[in-house]
C-alpha cells in the first residue's frame, strides 16, 4: 500500500484570489472555443482530444509534424513548422477557418455530455483577466492533482492527466475498478450546478455513500469549493488533504 501522506510543494502553488467579474461567462467562451477548435484540430490529425494546461496558456501537445494549438488570454495561437501565428479570437468559425478545419458541432460520437454549442458565428467575448484567473486555478489544480497520483500503487491504473474538452476540467483516473475503487480526481472551472470552480473526487460505483466526506449534492461524490479553498490557511495542504481522503475512503486504510 502506498504512502498515504503528501505535501504541498509551497513554491509550485500559486496563490489563488477572488474571481474577476465574468468569471463564469468567460469560461463558458473559452470552453466552447476548447471544445470546437482546438480539440478538434488534435482529434483531426491525431485521432486524439485531450488537452493540457502549459502555464499561461492550455491547448494540445505536439501533434503531426510538429503542431501545436494554444489559448493565451483573448488569443488563439498555432505553432507549426517552427513558427507561430496568433489570431484575436472573435468566432467559432473564424478560430476554426484560423487551424484550417471545418466547424462542426459534432465531430466526436463517444461524448456522454456533448457541451451545448452557442453557434458558429455567436462572438465569444474573452476577458484576459479570466483567462489569468483560470490559468491561476488550473497551475493550483495540476499541482495538487500531479501529487494525489503519486498515491497510486502500481497495479491501480492510474491515467494521464489532462484537460478534458467536454467539461473543461482537469482530471485523471486511479483505482481498481473491479474492487470498486475506481475514481476521477479532477478540478472543474465550474459548471450548471456549480458557480465557482471547484475540486472534485468522482467514484465510478455509483452506489450510496453515508459518509459525510461524500457531500456534493449533485453527484455521488465529494467536493471542495473554491471559496473554502480560497478562506483556507493553506490551500494546497487543504486541497491535498481533501483528495487524499477521498482516495484513503475508496482504497481503505
Amino acid at each position: 500500500m502506498p504512502n498515504h501522506a503528501i505535501t504541498p510543494d509551497a513554491d509550485a502553488s500559486p496563490s489563488l484570489a477572488p474571481l474577476p467579474p465574468g468569471f463564469a461567462q468567460g469560461t463558458c467562451a473559452l470552453h466552447q472555443l476548447a471544445y470546437f477548435a482546438v480539440a478538434p484540430k488534435r482529434y483531426a490529425e491525431s485521432g486524439r482530444l485531450g488537452l493540457r494546461h502549459f502555464g499561461s496558456r492550455f491547448g494540445t501537445p505536439t501533434f503531426g509534424s510538429g503542431e501545436a494549438v494554444f489559448v493565451e488570454g483573448d488569443r488563439l495561437v498555432y505553432h507549426q513548422g517552427g513558427s507561430e501565428a496568433s489570431s484575436a479570437v472573435t468566432t467559432l468559425r473564424q478560430a476554426c477557418t484560423f487551424l484550417g478545419i471545418p466547424y462542426r458541432e459534432r465531430w466526436f460520437d463517444g461524448f456522454h455530455d456533448p457541451l451545448v454549442p452557442v453557434g458558429p458565428d455567436t462572438v465569444l467575448a474573452i476577458d484576459p483577466s479570466v483567462s489569468e484567473s483560470l490559468a491561476t486555478w488550473r497551475s493550483f489544480s495540476q499541482g495538487v492533482l500531479a501529487e494525489t497520483r503519486q498515491l497510486g500503487g502500481p497495479d491501480e491504473d492510474v491515467t494521464e492527466l489532462q484537460l478534458w474538452p467536454e467539461h473543461f476540467d482537469q482530471a485523471f483516473e486511479m483505482g481498481r475498478s473491479d474492487r470498486g475503487r475506481r475514481a476521477s480526481y479532477g478540478a472543474s472551472p465550474g459548471d450548471a450546478e456549480h458557480r465557482e470552480p471547484y475540486l472534485y473526487v468522482a467514484p465510478w460505483q455509483r452506489s450510496e455513500r453515508p459518509e459525510p466526506y461524500w457531500n456534493d449534492p449533485t453527484f455521488l461524490g465529494a467536493s471542495l469549493t473554491y471559496a473554502q479553498l480560497l478562506v483556507a490557511e493553506d490551500p494546497a495542504q487543504l486541497a491535498l488533504e481533501f483528495l487524499a481522503r477521498g482516495y484513503r475512503l475508496l482504497v481503505g486504510p
